[in-house]
């Protein structure tokens, strides 16, 4: 596993990745609705300060396993609509997020050449309280974990086993 993300302010993670570059080919991931949903989510971005994010997140299909049961409906397929808050291609991406506690989170990517792999540092704030940050940090170290098995080549990894063994840890982790 990858190092784990960890908590920079209240209500703050932070995870921070190495990828192969070029820093166009990363944005294009993050961007490109047909790369995001080989990682993260389907779903159109604008790439303009006040434009709408859609994501529709069907993790399923991220790697074919079954949704636990707990997870419901909700596991199988769920969107998620923002607004981009900030935007400096290739560099910069920031949007708006639903958060359990009703208001909006915001999700930040930051991207710098570091020769020729990019350096990726997620930050996600104004999460709701403890439980959501845990949700949040496994959540995103899993993504992350199936974008860079996607730009290696490999098969990715499961989501749904890969979430739930980060869970526990991230669980431990951030009650300390």
């Amino acid at each position: 596993m990858r190092e784990f993300g960890v908590v920079t302010a209240p209500n703050t993670v932070r995870l921070e990745r190495v990828f192969p570059g070029p820093i166009e080919r990363i944005w294009a991931y993050l961007t490109e609705p047909e790369k995001r949903r080989v990682w993260l989510a389907a779903g159109p971005m604008a790439d303009h300060v006040g434009g709408v994010v859609e994501l529709r997140f069907r993790h399923s299909e991220l790697s074919h396993e079954t949704t636990p049961e707990r997870f419901g409906e909700n596991g199988r397929e769920f969107r998620n609509v923002g607004n981009v808050t900030a935007c400096d291609p290739p560099h910069l991406l920031s949007f708006t997020w639903p958060s359990s506690g009703g208001d909006m989170s915001e999700v930040t990517f930051e991207l710098s050449p570091q020769g020729n792999d990019v350096l990726m540092i997620l930050t996600h704030r104004r999460l709701a309280d403890r439980p959501e940050m845990t949700s949040v940090a496994s959540g995103w170290h899993t993504h992350l974990s199936i974008l860079e098995d996607q730009l290696a080549g490999r098969k990715p990894r499961g989501f749904w086993s890969t979430y739930m063994e980060l869970e526990k840890e991230y669980e431990k982790r951030l009650s300390s």
